[in-house]
C-alpha cells in the first residue's frame, strides 16, 4: 500500500488541483504534525484516502474556521496520539509532540513521553499482539528518536522512548519530521534494530507491504 507522509511544510504541488493524478495510487495519508488543519483536510478530500495524524509542537491548540467556529484538528481526520489504528491490515501507532523547551500544549518532557508510552500507548499494541499477532508495523512521531536524525539544539532533541519502543516492539518503520531538512547529504534514513527511521519532512511516499 502506498502511504504518503506530511510534515512541516504546505508543498505546492499537494496543495494543488493536480494532487489526484499525482497520488492516485496512494491509499492513506499521514499527517506528521506542524501542518495546518485544512491542507491535511484538502489531501483527505483530494485522494478519497483515510487520514490519521499525530499533532507537532507548532500546531494550534484551536484553528478558527471562516465562520467564527473552531476545530482541534483536519475534520475527518484520526488523531492516533496514544492510539492503534489499522488501515488494510497495516498496523500503526502515534505519538505527538517535541521535547519540552516552553509552555505549549503539544511538548513533553521526556518523563512525560515514557508516562504517554507506558501507560497509554502499550496496552494498545499488547492488544494488537494478541489480535493480530504482532504489535506493530509503523510508528507515526513528530519528532525523532533521542540520538537519531536530532538536531544540535535542544527544541530538536528526540525521546529516548521511542529506542525502547522500537527495540521491543520491532515496528518495521518510525516516520516522523520536526527536523527541516535542506542539506541533500543529510541522512533522513537509518535503521535501528528491526525498525527503520525516516525523516518524511516535508512528504514522502513510501510503498509499504501490508501483512497477509
Amino acid at each position: 500500500m502506498k502511504v504518503l507522509f506530511v510534515s512541516d511544510k504546505v508543498i505546492e504541488h499537494i496543495y494543488s488541483p493536480t494532487i489526484a493524478q499525482r497520488y492516485k495510487d496512494v491509499g492513506l495519508v499521514v499527517g506528521c504534525g506542524d501542518l495546518p488543519y485544512y491542507y491535511l483536510e484538502f489531501i483527505q478530500s483530494a485522494l478519497n484516502a483515510s487520514l490519521i495524524y499525530v499533532h507537532g509542537n507548532h500546531d494550534p491548540e484551536q484553528e478558527y474556521l471562516s465562520d467564527g467556529s473552531s476545530v482541534t484538528g483536519p475534520m475527518g481526520g484520526i488523531n492516533l496520539h496514544c492510539k492503534t489504528y489499522k488501515e488494510k491490515n497495516l498496523l500503526l501507532a502515534g505519538l505527538e509532540g517535541s521535547i519540552r523547551y516552553r509552555e505549549g500544549r503539544f511538548q513533553y518532557s521526556q518523563r512525560e513521553m515514557w508516562f504517554n508510552t507506558i501507560i497509554h500507548l502499550v496496552p494498545r499494541l499488547l492488544t494488537n499482539k494478541m489480535l493480530y499477532g504482532r504489535y506493530l508495523d509503523v510508528l507515526v512521531a513528530h519528532s525523532p528518536p533521542f540520538g537519531i536524525h536530532n538536531g544540535q539544539d535542544h527544541i530538536h532533541l528526540g525521546f529516548k522512548a521511542f529506542l525502547w519502543v522500537m527495540k521491543v516492539f520491532k515496528p518495521r518503520y518510525l516516520a516522523h519530521g520536526h527536523r527541516h531538512v535542506y542539506n541533500p547529504s543529510e541522512v533522513t534514513e537509518t535503521q535501528f534494530f528491526e525498525t527503520k527511521v525516516i525523516n518524511i519532512y516535508p512528504y514522502k511516499v513510501l510503498d509499504i507491504k501490508v501483512p497477509v
